[in-house]
């Protein structure tokens, strides 16, 4: 009687249950958050290091000797050391160029990216030298010979430019660059003559500053690994023409007296190619898009 009992008691408290189970509302499960997939942008700051080769693209060094003075029954003499020290000196500068380069980079829907960058480098090898020579008589009994030396080169070469590129695939940036040049030049003649009987001579001049220009170019850029993106770039640079003095090119007698003098100058321009790789760090360069999943 007793098990009877406890049985009916049971089946009525389940029935129970499941019709108050069947009056409350139902209840959604909260939302899942996933950990959101990377999303590329080539937006966001870097910072990196290049090295490559650079070569001269002009590669004279002009000089022009103009007469001055001469003393009587000098003025022959004079014209041929005036001939003889001017021409052209055939300069070859080339060499091994790096350094670094930051910039920051703003990609739009539509797969272009918008970007500046400056960037630093040293040249090493760069310094060259060229010469031309000759000689001529001017009276008989009279020789002279002439031979005048240029060099030129460049110390550091830096850049401030605009870039202006479209992704061909999410991780490959294809770019055209331009914007400002700048950079430390030096360039230098000497001229040493000699007419016999009368004894030798000589002239030089230098110029040592920092030049302002221009550059253009273009390059490929791709990402390799996450932050982390190669490129390959060429860049043409200009930073102008200069011309430089130098001191009187002057013969004397024993006495001192001057028997003819001229005034020499040289000029030279200082552009040229720059072939290079680089290396590059992005930060921020993989942002996370927020996904939700619900159930």
């Amino acid at each position: 009687m007793f098990r009877r009992t406890l049985l009916a008691s049971a089946g009525a408290i389940a029935l129970a249950g499941t019709a108050l189970a069947a009056d409350l509302p139902y209840r959604a499960p909260p939302p899942v958050y996933l950990p959101p997939p990377p999303v590329f942008t080539w937006t966001g700051l870097y910072i990196g290091l290049n090295a490559g080769y650079e070569w001269a693209a002009s590669r004279n060094v002009e000089t022009t000797t103009v007469p001055v003075f001469a003393a009587p029954t000098f003025e022959t003499e004079l014209a041929l050391s005036s001939a003889l020290a001017t021409g052209t000196a055939h300069v070859n500068p080339n060499g091994f160029i790096g350094g670094g380069q930051i910039g920051y980079n703003l990609q739009f829907a539509n797969n272009f990216v918008v970007g500046i960058e400056a960037d630093i480098q040293g040249l090493a090898g760069t310094h060259a030298t060229g010469s031309f020579s000759g000689s001529g008589v001017p009276l008989p009994g009279e020789t002279i010979d002439s031979t005048v030396q240029s060099n030129k080169r460049i110390d550091y070469l830096g850049t401030v430019r605009g870039r202006l590129g479209f992704t061909i695939t999410p991780t490959l940036l294809v770019y055209g660059t331009g914007g400002l040049a700048y950079g430390g030049v030096e360039a230098a003649t000497g001229i040493g003559q000699t007419n016999l009987p009368f004894g030798g001579f000589g002239s030089f001049g230098n110029i040592s500053n920092s030049r302002v220009g221009w550059t253009a170019g273009g390059g490929l850029e791709w990402l390799f690994a996450p932050n982390w993106s190669a490129k390959v770039e060429y860049l043409y640079y200009d930073l102008g023409r200069v011309t430089y003095g130098l001191s009187p090119l002057t013969l004397t007698d024993a006495a001192g007296g001057v028997l003819y003098s001229s005034a020499p100058f040289s000029t030279t321009r200082f552009n040229g190619n720059i072939v290079r790789a680089g290396l590059n760090y992005h930060f921020n360069l993989w942002g996370p898009a927020p996904v939700v999943a619900k159930y």
